[in-house]
Formats: structure tokens, C-alpha cells, sequence
């Protein structure tokens, strides 16, 4: 009983480990030579049309709930001025990265996962291995280049339509005046506030793509297997956003000191 709980414990750092160790074998790949731009093409397409529109729909009441919470909070503090700075701030900083997030590992991750799990079972990997042609090369990389791309445009959609949305409602539903509200965004935001959502989609991204490709690559028993490596594929990948998403932050503000407005 004791090695059997020894093995279930050691189970998940063992996973960690082969995850890792798959990432550094796409990293190795990605500057070999010839690249896959037919299938990066391909797949940059997919996941933009499995996300693109739950992406605009997800971004408006992102937006729109910052905005409403934002506003009364700091309306009790008598700073209504800054409204418009502090929900620009949530969406470009949290918001946008975490719901491209979620988007890209739910839909896109998924996604990868359940086409290379099919393969796998189909025993199509190891046909390609057979015949000298490296699985991760051809299939994962053009993939995880594709879901980064992706990642970091969805970022920028959902900021754009988040900020839209957020001064819709700040304006229309709490009264707030049109002026002050773009005025006050050069109160506390500044240009690394951008850059750091876009790099934190990029890491997003890369990290979606991996884990999906991990699981689907390794997934085994028929169809229950891809079904099962689809859904550990997103649960881990949520685990990770999150603490990597706590991560870059702490770092960023090591780094960049906010404005005092």
C-alpha cells in the first residue's frame, strides 16, 4: 500500500518532468529547417476560427463587468476621474491575457489535442517516425507557433472590444462623461501595460499548444484516451495560466513601476 501511494504521489512530478522535457524537443525544432508553413498557415486559421467569435462575445461582459466594478468602487473613494485609467488597466493587464487564455487552451488546445490523440491511436505518429520524418517538427511546432500568433491577436481583439465595452457602460449606465473617461488613461496607464498582455498571450499560447500537444501525443486506449487526454490537456493548462499568469505579474511590477498618475 505504502509504494503503491509512494507512485501515486510521484505520478504528477514525473508528468512534469516529460511535459518539460517535451517542451525543450520543440524548442530544439523550432529553427529546423524546412518549416511547416503550409500546416502553420493551416492551423493559424483553425484556431482563429474555433475562438475569434467567442472571443468578441466573452470580451464585451469582461469589460462591462470591470467597468461596473471599477466605477462604484471608486466612486465611493470620490475618484469618479480615474474610472476610465482603472478599467483600461484591469482589461489590458488581466482581463484580456486570461480570457485569450482560456479561449485558446478551451478551444484551440482542445482542439490540437484531439486531432494529434487521433493520430496517435491511428498509429500515424509512429508511421511518420518510421519513415524518418519527426512528429514534433512537422506537426507540433507549426502548431505552437500558430496558437501564439493567435493568442497574441486575440489578446489585442479583446482589450479593444473590453475598452469599448467599458466605456459604453461607464458612460450610458453610471454616468459617467465621455471626456473624462479617455482622459484619464494616460493618468496610471502606460505603454508596458500593453506589452505586458501581449507577452503574457504569447506565453499563453505557448503554453496551451504544448500541453495540448503533450497529451495528445501521448494519449492511448481508442477513443477514451484522446477523450481523456482533451480534457487533462485543458484542465492542466488552466492550472498553469493561472500560476504563470501570478508570476509574470509579480515580475512585471518588480520591473516597471506604476505611475502615480
Amino acid at each position: 500500500m505504502s509504494s503503491l501511494t509512494a507512485s501515486r504521489v510521484l505520478a504528477p512530478i514525473g508528468t512534469a518532468g516529460k511535459l518539460f522535457a517535451f517542451a525543450l524537443d520543440v524548442a530544439k525544432q523550432l529553427p529546423r529547417r524546412p518549416f511547416q508553413l503550409k500546416e502553420f498557415i493551416q492551423q493559424a486559421w483553425f484556431i482563429a476560427s474555433v475562438t475569434i467569435i467567442p472571443t468578441a462575445l466573452v470580451a464585451i461582459p469582461f469589460g462591462a463587468v470591470i467597468a461596473l466594478q471599477v466605477g462604484g468602487l471608486i466612486k465611493q473613494f470620490g475618484a469618479q476621474s480615474f474610472t476610465g485609467s482603472a478599467a483600461v488597466l484591469a482589461v489590458v493587464r488581466e482581463a484580456g491575457p486570461i480570457a485569450t487564455a482560456l479561449l485558446i487552451a478551451g478551444a484551440g488546445g482542445s482542439a490540437i489535442a484531439a486531432d494529434l490523440g487521433a493520430r496517435k491511436i491511428r498509429e500515424e505518429l509512429d508511421a511518420m517516425m518510421v519513415l524518418g520524418i519527426d512528429p514534433i517538427q512537422r506537426l507540433v511546432v507549426p502548431r505552437v507557433l500558430a496558437a501564439m500568433m493567435v493568442a497574441v491577436f486575440l489578446n489585442g481583439l479583446v482589450s479593444i472590444v473590453g475598452v469599448i465595452g467599458g466605456y459604453f457602460f461607464n458612460v450610458v449606465l453610471q454616468g459617467g462623461t465621455p471626456g473624462a473617461y479617455l482622459a484619464s488613461f494616460t493618468a496610471l496607464a502606460q505603454l508596458p501595460d500593453l506589452w505586458q498582455g501581449m507577452v503574457k498571450a504569447l506565453i499563453f499560447g505557448l503554453i496551451a499548444a504544448i500541453v495540448a500537444a503533450y497529451k495528445g501525443m501521448n494519449a492511448g486506449g481508442g477513443p477514451k484516451g484522446v477523450g481523456d487526454a482533451v480534457n487533462e490537456s485543458v484542465v492542466i493548462t488552466f492550472l498553469l495560466l493561472f500560476v504563470v499568469n501570478f508570476i509574470v505579474t509579480a515580475v512585471y511590477f518588480q520591473l516597471v513601476p506604476p505611475k502615480t498618475g
